[in-house]
């Protein structure tokens, strides 16, 4: 940085003020320094800055699965969202495993991250104190709740309630559900299909639990193998919803392979409103979560924190929207 200053004329802390983006700086002089900078090849050593300042610039984003769309789509959204500050993002994946989803929490301690965004799939209630660490953090998801963290979260419950009355409307009563986890107590797909279960009774409409199929991953080879599990069985149905919209496409390439009409025969709906949704044949009518409003109330949440925030903690639904497409309207 002096080497800069003496080839620019100014002082290390005019070159520092017109690094750090300080606004009461000469355009000039600012034009001045940057040239400097460009023709000595200068990099900010921001190790040394970091250890004045105590601070990386960087966050962490600890997530299931990144091939999952919505993670993938979940992780850009945080990246902008950490942009508006200044941080940069550090993505782990942890593979919905226990171990990899501890570690993730313990490795905030060594000080590679500011704050962390945790997305667990593998831990449960049970874990809640794990989530006492020294990094600021907030929780994503549905695995654990009430716990001593910011939460923010999905509205799983009245978007799927939605998806399910949408298709009520339509005159469908024999509704598939792909997806199930049988034997899971609390996680997404218990909360999506008790919601979709609770929608039916309200409308009359007696649960077939036969027309449940169960999905381990929920991606499109899941969907697909569940759907073509529904067909042999020889039950009858005039709705299919899936639990995520990966599920959903998956079906609905093994019931175009059959020769079933999309949605005269049988209307779709899934969850999630990834970007695939608006571009697959026909368009999928999904539940839109509020993604980008769930990536920038996390980060809003964690930068709070980090500058030390000690207020009580918050647990944040985000807004959701149903958007109706041809896969059930034609």
């Amino acid at each position: 940085m002096r080497d800069v200053a003496r080839h620019a004329g100014v002082s290390p802390k005019t070159v520092s003020n017109v690094l750090s983006g300080y606004p009461y700086i000469r355009e000039s002089t600012r034009l001045r320094v940057l040239a400097s900078v460009d023709a000595l090849g200068y990099q900010l050593n921001l190790s040394a800055r970091n250890l004045k300042s105590g601070r990386t610039g960087i966050i962490g984003l600890a997530v299931p699965q990144l091939s999952l769309p919505y993670f993938a789509e979940l992780a850009d959204a945080v990246i902008q969202a950490a942009d508006q500050h200044g941080l940069t993002v550090m993505i782990e994946q942890t593979g919905a495993v226990r171990e990899r989803e501890l570690a993730a929490l313990a490795r905030p301690r060594g000080h590679l991250v500011d704050g962390l965004l945790f997305s667990p799939l593998g831990l449960g209630h049970e874990d809640a104190e794990q989530l006492r660490i020294s990094t600021p953090m907030v929780l994503l998801g549905e695995r654990i709740f009430h716990g001593p963290v910011d939460h923010v979260m999905i509205d799983n419950v009245t978007g799927t309630r939605a998806a399910t009355q949408h298709l009520l409307e339509l005159g469908r009563r024999r509704i598939a559900v792909l997806g199930t986890h049988p034997g899971e107590l609390v996680d997404t797909a218990v909360i999506r299909h008790d919601a979709y279960a609770g929608a039916l009774d309200e409308a009359g409409v007696q649960p077939t639990p036969e027309l449940a199929m169960p999905a381990g991953r929920w991606n499109r080879a899941a969907g697909a193998e569940a759907m073509e599990r529904l067909l042999a069985s020889g039950l009858k149905f005039d709705a299919v919803l899936g639990l995520n919209d990966t599920l959903a496409l998956g079906a609905i390439r093994v019931l175009t392979k059959h020769g079933i009409r999309i949605p005269d025969d049988v209307a779709v709906a899934g969850f999630d409103d990834i970007d695939e949704a608006r571009f697959s044949s026909p368009t999928l009518t999904t539940v839109d979560p509020g993604r980008g409003q769930i990536a920038a109330t996390a980060v809003d949440l964690l930068v709070a924190r980090m500058n030390g925030d000690d207020s009580e903690h918050h647990e944040i639904i985000a807004p959701f929207e149903l958007h109706r497409r041809e896969s059930t309207l034609g």
